[in-house]
């Protein structure tokens, strides 16, 4: 599972908050900052040479993400007795998942059980995390975040629920609920497990959506946004879905402040990108028809969007939909002609479309009982229209001869 970095805060205006560099610098990952719904397709261009994915590098990167924040740098120094403990004095580290993977340490007590922080609070908390070998990563003296939305990495989203208001914890945690295999260039290297300090100093419950300013509510919505392209660079698109959703329910929810036409049109912008973004998302979990009612919903926004007719293609042609998808690729190949990935998607579908239309001739040839007419052209060929088998002939001759006798007959008895 994909690391959750910090990807700021849950409540507009949140000052501080480190946001989660995506995975080591790649070409892709950089296309995916700064493009918009093809940051997905753009990714997609190292599968194509293994699962024939489409080459996204001309088209506008995914989303106008300038590069996902990178999550506050918790540091992992876990200190040098603390590593010692945990093997020699279990019963002081508590097993967060049963698994051995992430676990939690008190160091200073808090004020109560009843004082921990409550899923979909806005949270602040002292962090610092480090290396095996000890090296800093991160340090934030208040990082503020929604409590379970994976606005962090998920070994602190997961653990912070856990902490009572005061208590100083340590959390030990696998690379998998950190930065995972990609890790975070140029300071965490990839698989790193990361040792984190982590101290509650607030919680408070999330800003009232219908009270957000359209400032404070595009800035929610970007946030939620960024996080599900960080998700998406890591490959874990279910955590991005979750993101996605999250940004779309906060630009959907009902305002009782007016907002300007321009905010209205920005927060459309948004919507429309997070919804690209999904559908993507979808495709790659071979969740079709979630991803085309997500292609159809940007769509009914802006009919000539380029990124959501050509997904839209994609996820007919991979239901086999072929003679849906070629007039859908053709539209968007017609808004930009000079786009090599369309025309190379949009060949490929033309060709598929052909042979399935002969693999349903020849099956309709051997439904009506004629199997060989394909694989005897020439025979057929060699034929004049109106020749007729002397099978036939001789049958007919037969019939009417055996008619006349029986006339014959009957005649002789009377």
């Amino acid at each position: 599972m994909a690391a959750c970095g910090t990807a700021g805060g849950g409540s507009a205006g949140t000052a501080g908050v480190s946001r989660a560099p995506g995975p080591s610098p790649t070409a892709d990952a950089a296309q995916l900052d700064a493009a918009e719904d093809f940051e997905v397709l753009e990714e997609e261009e190292e599968e194509e040479e293994e699962e024939e994915e489409e080459d996204l590098s001309e088209l506008p990167p995914l989303e106008d993400m300038g590069r996902p924040p990178a999550p506050p740098r918790e540091d992992t120094q876990p200190p040098e007795q603390d590593g010692g403990e945990a093997a020699e004095d279990p019963q002081e580290w508590l097993d967060v998942l049963g698994s051995g993977l992430l676990k939690k340490k008190t160091l200073v007590p808090g004020q109560g059980v009843d004082t921990r922080p409550r899923k979909g609070q806005d949270v602040t908390v002292r962090l610092k995390a480090t290396l095996e070998d000890g090296s800093v990563v991160e340090e934030n003296p208040a990082l503020t975040f929604t409590l379970g939305d994976c606005d962090v990495l998920q070994a602190l989203d997961l653990c912070v629920q856990l902490l009572e208001m005061g208590e100083t914890a340590l959390i030990v945690s696998d690379a998998k609920y950190c930065y995972g295999a990609q890790g975070r260039s140029p300071d965490v290297p990839p698989n790193a497990a990361l040792t984190l300090e982590v101290e509650l100093l607030a919680a408070r419950d999330a800003p009232d959506l219908e009270l957000l300013s359209g400032k404070e509510k595009i800035e929610l919505a970007n946030r939620k946004r960024e996080r599900g392209n960080f998700f998406y660079q890591q490959a874990d698109y279910v955590l991005a879905i979750n993101s996605y959703d999250i940004a779309l329910k906060v630009i959907g929810s009902s305002s009782k402040v007016d907002f300007s036409p321009d905010e209205e049109a920005e927060l459309l912008d948004v919507k429309v990108k997070c919804l690209n973004n999904l559908a993507a998302s979808q495709l790659k979990l071979d969740h079709y028809e979630a991803a085309l009612k997500s292609c159809n919903l940007v769509l009914e926004h802006q009919p000539g969007n380029i990124k959501a007719l050509f997904r839209k293609g994609k996820v007919l042609a991979q239901q086999g939909e072929y003679r849906e998808a070629i007039p859908i690729l053709k539209a968007a190949l017609k808004l930009e002609p000079s786009n090599k990935t369309i025309h190379a998607e949009l060949s490929k579908l033309v060709k598929k479309h052909a042979d399935q239309k002969n693999v349903e001739t020849e099956m309709y040839r051997k439904m009506l009982g004629n199997p060989s007419a394909a694989g005897a052209p020439g025979k057929c060929k060699d034929k004049l229209p109106w020749s007729i088998p002397w099978k036939w002939l001789f049958g007919a001759t037969a019939i009417a001869l055996g008619g006349v006798a029986l006339s014959v007959v009957i005649a002789a008895r009377n």
